[in-house]
């Protein structure tokens, strides 16, 4: 499925990717025995096997967006396809683990641990003494210096991407050996984990040129399982094969093709026999789960469709022949009946096309599970309505973001838990619900932000050229004329009346008192009665905006736009336009409907895929948009550059880094710091946590769902699909042989994390 996001740890290093007020923030997640990160959501899927089961050889042809610009992932322009090669065939210090968490890679470490920290912190790693480039080089300090040397930021001409961590090292050198290499940092840093993932050469960091130029389209010397063979652009195409001087278990495929296919014509390749393993969006994946499902004996169509349903065609298909007949039997002339024999010949060559696709997809499976990413809604702050933060509240708070989650992962058979946290997802250490900063879904409460904020629902919206007054004016007008013409309803008929103070049933509104009670101490409680005046301010609302508790008003008024000042409030909606944006546009659908329902409209934009993020997301060119952010082990590091408080640049621009929504603060900047350099690990989760709560209260930004990761893969390749939080172990991947069966979860599983703060 393909969402516009921004990629894995490697992408996220480019640099683009309103001060709220103090904020109480609830009771942080984790005060109790239980462990509020719960479990992941998913487990991985790909068809896991023993080695022994794995035959020796075979090409593995696999899909991917695109030939990378570069095989650095310390650029700019490095993309997926780019930590998927380095992944192959460079060194990695440590790999994630099923939650999410580093774990030591016993390839390249032996051990790697905290030997000091007064006065500084000093990490000293052991090498595998096995370990050597391709080139017979052993891996050792020289490669560890020249790598921080190029990434410490303290060269301009190293184009780097950024150099988060490697900016707090103070000096690397040798250790008791050739095999340890000891780095002493400047500054206590608390992810140091995640340096020196991916390892490179000193043939490519230790000069400028090397650096910015010499791993752009191949990698001489490598130290993975496998090598680049070639950058193919012509071909679209990167040819990994085995290294000969790989010292680790030896990789089951003599290579492995990234081929770089367009989601849309992904199904096209496997029925042609061009692929074995492809991500395909949620349309492919029902194409090719039915073609590998029951089929009929006699006619090889399939009988059942996805969860069991009916395959389309599957019953009725006689009716339909025997109608044909008749038509062609009662035709009124010779040329009705000849048209209709040519359209049963049409008919049927296009049945028997369907067929051989479907045969061809039947040595395919969709191999699923929840991807190490959120897709979330971001909220521009820095001008428009969107920078009062009562509007950005409201508008979160109109989300109903089970029914998002469930509108996309149901369907797909994947659990449907909306995402609690910015900075982690279900299972991984630093999870926990923060939303409780926010509050619940609550129309009514939102309402009372809106009025207090001065949107009035009905408000006179001043009229264009050409236009009829709008808001209150005309509808007076529009009463006017239709005075006497309706007939009064009767007594007790109060289809569409918005009783204030009592549940709007039609609405899906929440009871008032169900909002979260650590979330009224926070900002919602401040915006929606503190500072409302006048009349009416146990509703929360503007004077005016609101009758009396339990006061019937007019039909159709709780969905009134609203307008302020003569404007409506109306934001812009910006989406990609991509074939493989659908399930985004979808969710798009159903968020507009639901801030409908607030009086709140939207101008929706599509725009090409390849303008989305630059010409619109980074340029701050939105109100509203859909993206999504990638899950990271190490978030102190790798999320502060995304909720980072804006600052001035010397040119008078603002410096937002990756934070497009421009919504910050102090408090949250001051926390992830703190994060960064505490050892202590429970310490810095709690950090972490407490940082989640206030970016939640101060709406810049909404996680809805985990994305789904679907994959379809050829039946018998094990050890490869929907991989998960997992770090891929290349070397293991390859064809069954004859009999053998790789082991594919049962079902999802389903996490056991609180769905609310737990105190």
């Amino acid at each position: 499925m393909s969402h516009v996001g921004v990629g894995p740890r490697a992408v996220m290093r480019s640099v683009a990717f309103l001060t709220a007020g103090v904020l109480a923030v609830p009771a942080l997640a984790g005060c109790t025995s239980e462990d509020p990160s719960g479990k992941p959501l998913a487990e991985q899927d790909v068809a896991a096997a023993a080695r022994t089961s794995v035959s020796d050889g075979g090409t593995l042809r696999w899909a991917v967006d695109s030939v990378p610009d570069t095989l650095n992932a310390f650029q700019s322009d490095a993309d997926a396809t780019t930590t998927r090669v380095a992944q192959a065939v460079l060194p990695s210090m440590f790999r994630m683990d099923e939650t999410g968490s580093p774990v030591r890679n016993p390839d390249y470490l032996e051990s790697a641990e905290v030997v000091d920290t007064e006065p500084k912190q000093v990490v000293v790693y052991k090498l595998n003494q096995q370990a050597v480039w391709s080139d017979g080089r052993e891996i050792g300090a020289a490669d560890f210096a020249a790598q921080w040397r190029a990434l410490s930021g303290k060269d301009s001409a190293y184009w780097t991407a950024r150099n988060a961590g490697y900016d707090r090292i103070e000096k690397i050198e040798r250790g008791a050996n050739d095999l340890e290499v000891k780095v002493t940092f400047s500054r206590p840093y608390a992810d140091w984990k995640a340096l020196f993932t991916p390892l490179y050469p000193k043939d490519v960091t230790g000069t400028p040129d090397a650096f910015n130029d010499g791993a752009r389209r191949a990698l001489k010397v490598s130290a993975g399982p496998f090598a680049v063979k070639k950058v193919d652009t012509k071909g679209d195409q990167v040819v990994l094969t085995g290294n000969p001087r790989w010292w680790g278990e030896p990789a089951k495929l003599d290579q492995i093709v990234l081929r770089a296919v367009p989601r849309d014509e992904r199904v096209s390749e496997l029925v042609a026999d061009k692929l074995d393993l492809a991500e395909i969006d949620p349309e492919t994946a029902d194409e090719v789960g039915l073609a590998a499902g029951p089929r009929d004996a006699a006619t090889g169509t399939p009988l059942m469709g996805p969860g069991g349903t009916p395959a389309p065609g599957a019953q009725g298909r006689s009716a339909a022949e025997a109608l044909r007949s008749w038509a062609v039997a009662n035709g009124s002339d010779d040329e009705a009946a000849e048209e209709e024999v040519l359209a049963r010949e049409k008919r049927r060559e296009a049945e028997a096309k369907a067929r051989r696709r479907q045969q061809a997809l039947s040595g395919f499976e969709v191999r699923k599970s929840l991807e190490p990413a959120y897709t979330q809604l971001a909220l521009n702050g820095a001008d428009g309505p969107l920078a009062d933060e009562r509007v950005r509240r409201a508008v979160a708070r109109a989300l109903d973001r089970e029914k998002l989650a469930e509108a996309v992962l149901k369907p797909l058979g994947l659990p449907a838990e909306p995402v609690g946290s910015h900075l982690a997802l279900s299972g991984q250490p630093a999870y926990a619900d923060g939303s409780g900063a926010l509050g619940e879904q609550n129309a009514k409460e939102a309402r009372a932000l809106l009025a207090d904020a001065g949107w009035v629902p009905g408000g006179p919206v001043k009229k264009k050229d050409g236009e009829e007054a709008a808001g209150a004016e005309k509808d007076k007008k529009d009463k006017e004329e239709k005075d006497g013409k309706d007939e009064k309803k009767s007594e007790g008929d109060d289809d569409g009346t918005y009783i204030v103070g009592e549940d709007d049933k039609n609405k899906d509104d929440k009871n008032d008192d169900g909002g979260n009670d650590d979330a009224k101490d926070g900002a919602d409680r401040e915006s929606g009665e503190k500072h409302s005046s006048g009349k009416n301010t146990a509703q929360g609302g503007a004077p005016g905006a609101y009758a009396p508790k339990g006061t019937a008003a007019p039909a159709g008024a709780a969905a009134a736009p609203l307008a302020k000042d003569g404007k409506a409030l109306t934001l812009r909606f910006v989406l990609p336009s991509g074939p493989g944006s659908d399930t985004l546009r979808t969710v798009a659908d159903r968020i507009t409907d639901m801030l409908k329902e607030l009086g709140i409209g939207t101008e929706v934009t599509k725009v090409p895929d390849e303008s989305y993020f630059k010409d619109h997301i980074a340029a701050g060119e939105y109100d509203l948009a859909l993206y999504s952010w990638p899950a990271s082990a190490f978030p102190a590091t790798d999320a502060r550059p995304i909720y980072a408080k804006p600052v001035p640049a010397a040119d008078g621009s603002l410096n937002v880094a990756q934070n497009y929504t421009r919504v910050g603060t102090d408090q949250v900047d001051q926390l992830f710091d703190r994060a960064m350099t505490t050892l202590d690990q429970k310490e810095a989760r709690g950090l972490l946590r407490k940082a989640d709560s206030r970016i939640w209260a101060a709406a810049g930004s909404v996680p809805l769902y985990q994305r789904p990761q679907l994959v379809a893969a050829r039946e018998n390749l094990a050890n490869a699909g929907a991989f998960g939080f997992e770090t891929p172990v290349y070397e293991d991947m390859g064809f069954l042989k004859k009999g053998a069966q790789g082991s594919r979860p049962s079902a999802p599983t389903t996490s056991s994390s609180s769905s609310s703060p737990s105190s």
